[in-house]
């Protein structure tokens, strides 16, 4: 009976004392950079971006000089020939240029941000991940912590068996719960590895070195209107919107400028009368009908993007209310599972109990079961409190 009062005693030392932060090796902040830097599919994103950027110029080139000669010789004598060269060169009117080009430039920033919209939405999911690796040791630390009571209960029951100070069923119930703690057990350490093995993939299979087991405190945000205002003008998905806006806005400019006439200038050489002529030749050509309806295709693809981002906006601030109320209710639930742990002495009345002979050698195991359990649900909710946290500041990453 002292054993299993000193076993309670150690219980109740690892499960009230104060949390501190553990030195670990590298910080989230550390293992985001390195994703960052290492992750395959954002250096992916950031070749297509470079290959958009470099697309969206060769519409501003120009287009290529004409060479063409002709040689002519006469029906009866053909002797007698004449020869004409010709080399020309076709640009748009000057102003269309300039144009074209700032153009490019609002393109080139639309496409920075979709590449910042991708990486935010990589770093995040490496968080969650990390948030996820964090409760998984928390939970592990209790889980063996309970392993260690239910192995000595079972041993201790197996040699009271032995002396008959404890029946068949009391050993039985101890050896299941043995059983079942080393299935939590097992299931915690493979789900661990399995969200290392995650971490691993988004550093690009390069091994992470994260030891963290204890979470940054994120204060729950008292007014709402604040945070929404905070959140909204930082998103990063309604800025990308933005500047798409701004594209598809030059582009009616840049579609109007192409109603202007397109010029040619070059240099002819002919030979028709036996002596060479040399001179120059100036082409205008009218767009009459190459482009019909550019106007208001373009007209049109801005409205679509201010639709987009009205939509966008709407679900922003839709998604950004859940997740406030979500937060909000774990953080409530937290603060009473915290007062409850610092209020109670369970342990200490359940060693007052044993020892009186109030309750049995079972009963007592049971209610430090329980005891287990609620803390196992503290850190759940403490989790899900942290993603959420995660999701609302997502565009500080």
């Amino acid at each position: 009976m002292k054993r299993i009062i000193i076993i309670g005693s150690l219980t109740a030392t690892a499960l009230f004392a104060p949390t501190g932060g553990v030195q670990a090796q590298s910080s989230i902040e550390q293992v985001l950079k390195n994703i960052e830097t290492n992750n395959k599919e954002l250096q992916a994103n950031a070749q297509l971006i470079t290959s958009q950027k470099l697309e969206s110029r060769t519409d501003n080139n120009l287009p290529d000089p004409t060479l063409s000669y002709a040689h002519l010789w006469g029906a009866k004598d053909k002797s007698e020939t004449i020869g004409e060269l010709v080399v020309s060169q076709s640009f748009d009117f000057p102003s269309l240029y300039a144009t074209r080009n700032k153009l490019n430039r609002l393109k080139a920033g639309a496409y920075d941000s979709q590449a910042d919209v991708f990486r935010q939405e990589k770093l995040l999911q490496a968080k969650e991940i990390c948030l996820d690796i964090i409760m998984l040791r928390q939970q592990k630390n209790i889980l063996e912590e309970r392993l260690r009571n239910a192995e000595e209960l079972a041993k201790m029951y197996a040699k009271r068996l032995q002396t008959g100070d404890a029946n068949a069923l009391e050993t039985n119930k101890i050896n299941l719960e043995l059983l079942n703690v080393k299935t939590e057990a097992s299931l915690n350490e493979t789900a661990l590895r399995n969200k290392l093995q995650e971490l691993n993939t988004l550093n690009g299979n390069i091994p992470v070195v994260f030891e963290e087991n204890q979470y940054v405190a994120v204060p729950f945000p008292s007014d709402y209107q604040i945070l929404k205002s905070e959140v909204m003008s930082a998103d990063r998905t309604l800025m990308a919107l933005g500047n798409e806006s701004l594209v598809a806005r030059k582009q009616i400019a840049v579609n109007k400028s192409q109603w202007l006439p397109k010029l040619e200038l070059g240099y002819r050489r002919n030979t028709e009368t036996g002596v060479p002529f040399n001179g120059v030749v100036v082409g205008f050509s009218f767009p009459i009908f190459e482009n019909r309806n550019k106007v208001k295709i373009a007209k049109a693809q801005a409205l679509n993007i201010d639709l987009q981002k009205d939509n966008a906006t709407l679900q922003i601030e839709s998604e950004l209310a859940q997740l406030y109320r979500e937060a909000q209710t774990l953080h409530a639930s937290m603060e009473e599972y915290s007062k409850t742990f610092q209020s109670q002495q369970d342990l200490a009345l359940l060693k007052q109990a044993l020892t009186g002979g109030q309750i049995s050698m079972i009963e007592y195991f049971v209610e430090v079961s329980v005891i287990y359990q609620s803390h196992l649900n503290f850190l759940q909710l403490e989790n899900q409190y942290q993603k959420a946290m995660a999701r609302i500041y997502k565009s500080k990453l």
